[in-house]
């Protein structure tokens, strides 16, 4: 058995924002970090190996930097790293992006005690996408929105978060589940995973690597094989500082009342 996890590394949108002059993210100007929910899927993964002594594979696409991300998960316990890196990648939405994990993982293999991990969604898209285009690309059967993981041989029993409640889903391997940070809190890198993590393998799938998978063509991945771009990317206006009032006689109500008439909130 093996768990192979999909994991993104994100603009770190808890600081400043930048964006070019043409509306677009500038992605090299910001800080970088593990996208939170896919993070939860490594620990998932990983609580797994504990348990079962399985593989744990971690697949990324992204540029060359997201090496160092990859090397911090295998300093966390994870066992070998992917990073799928091209510039025929380049541009990918959700669908192509899809395309391109579900050839790479395809390439790492998928057994019938296999377990795929998404993280629910990333910080950067919000679109809850890619995990379950994946799924549906190699066949696999799925489960979303997981907020608990219980294995036994080949079937997995998950608690699905709902607005309301939650769902009990019984699924056999092999199968995908996107995860929700909620799930569980990642451990830290250990001392002795920081000094392994240079010796343990980290492949690179470019598209030379990938491109005899029928799903890799020129149409369906990168730029030109995006049904959907991003036309604009922009920081929300910073709020103004609010107004203190003090009193509760009449004429503080009134004054009140005439701000909130004069900006058509009343």
């Amino acid at each position: 058995m093996k768990c192979i996890v999909c994991v993104k590394q994100v603009p770190d949108t808890s600081g400043v924002v930048a964006v070019k002059e043409d509306g677009t993210m500038d992605r090299a100007a910001m800080a970088t970090i593990t996208n939170h929910d896919d993070l939860a899927a490594v620990e998932a993964a990983l609580r797994i190996k504990d348990a079962t002594g399985c593989k744990v594979v971690v697949i990324s696409m992204g540029p060359a930097p997201a090496e160092g991300m990859l090397r911090e998960l295998l300093a966390m316990g994870c066992d070998e790293a992917v990073l799928v890196s091209a510039r025929e990648f380049g541009g990918s939405d959700t669908y192509a992006t899809s395309q391109i994990l579900a050839a790479a993982i395809k390439k790492v293999g998928v057994e019938d005690d296999d377990i795929v991990f998404c993280g629910r969604q990333a910080i950067d898209g919000d679109t809850a996408q890619v995990g379950p285009q994946i799924a549906e690309k190699l066949h696999l059967p799925q489960v979303s929105y997981v907020a608990e993981i219980a294995v036994e041989g080949k079937s997995v029993t998950v608690k699905r978060l709902l607005e309301d409640g939650y769902m009990t889903i019984k699924v056999q391997t092999p199968c995908l589940l996107t995860c929700v940070k909620e799930l569980n809190d990642a451990r830290y890198m250990s001392v002795g995973g920081i000094m392994e993590c240079y010796q343990k393998p980290l492949e690179i799938y470019n598209y030379e690597t990938l491109k005899d998978d029928p799903l890799i063509d020129v149409d369906t991945i990168g730029l030109k094989g995006s049904p959907t771009n991003v036309y604009k990317s922009f920081s929300p206006p910073v709020k103004g500082a609010g107004m203190m009032m003090e009193g509760a006689d009449k004429a503080t109500v009134d004054k009140l009342v005439s701000i909130l008439n004069d900006k058509h909130i009343i």
